[in-house]
């Protein structure tokens, strides 16, 4: 059990290292940069639908079963996300636009980011406890998807007034809640039994949902052809990653 903290803790401050991803964008102009963000959030589409598919639902019929409770399981987490989306105002900005686009208040943005990377943490402990490669393949999941939508929160932050000292520092903060997901998820799943085994499946709900309604729809705001075979050739690179990552099952 100790290894497992280990993994949990290591790879939730990894994650929450991401927050620091927007300063990497500060020498890029606007055009580059929505399109770079745009390559990675197709690449974390790919990511996101591989892990599900490909990883944790196959380990979620295995241990539950293939039968109504893991299906209501996967449906519950579609509906739980799109519940977050809709009552705590969590909202991904992927792709820094103009004036013209409003964006939540940079405390709400906080707020519902700080709610995300708790979810997160939950998500990436549970992996971990069910066994260490599907925990190593959900960090990988939730690492591809983190970079583009920190790179959109810094933006957020900066655009609504805080200099780019305070918005690394409060996003990185809003990071940290990842780690206080990790030790609810490994405390809960070490008393309450049955715990994790259920919010597997909840897990996979959760990424085909970010991917297929969240991601996804940003995809389209570029209809231009080259673009659009780059960001299915990426779909692709995503969802090869998973794929490969089977090997470490083995």
């Amino acid at each position: 059990m100790a290894q497992v903290w280990l993994y949990s803790i290591v790879s939730v401050l990894i994650i929450s290292a991401t927050s620091f991803a927007g300063v990497l964008t500060l020498a890029l102009n606007q055009k580059n940069q929505k399109r770079i963000v745009l390559y990675l959030v197709s690449f974390a589409v790919g990511g996101l639908f591989g892990d599900a598919f490909i990883h944790i639902l196959p380990e979620a019929f295995e241990t539950l079963g293939a039968n109504l409770k893991t299906s209501l399981l996967i449906v519950s987490g579609i509906f739980i996300f799109f519940l977050l989306e809709k009552f705590l105002r969590w909202r991904h900005c992927h792709v820094v636009e103009g004036e013209e686009h409003i964006h939540p208040v940079a405390m709400m943005n906080l707020v519902g980011d700080a709610v995300h990377n708790f979810i997160d943490g939950m998500i990436i402990g549970v992996s971990y406890s069910v066994s260490i490669p599907i925990g190593i393949t959900a960090t990988l999941a939730v690492f591809f998807h983190e970079i583009p939508q920190e790179i959109g929160d810094f933006g957020v932050l900066v655009h609504k007034g805080l200099s780019r000292r305070k918005a690394l520092l409060f996003n990185f903060l809003s990071a940290l809640a990842a780690l206080v997901g990790v030790v609810v998820a490994l405390t809960l799943g070490n008393a309450v039994s049955g715990f994790s085994a259920a919010l597997l499946p909840m897990t996979a709900g959760g990424f085909i949902y970010i991917a297929g309604a969240d991601l996804i729809p940003e995809l389209h705001h570029d209809a231009d052809p080259k673009t659009s075979f780059i960001q299915l050739i990426m779909i692709a690179l995503g969802i090869g990653a998973m794929a490969a990552l089977t090997f470490l099952e083995v």
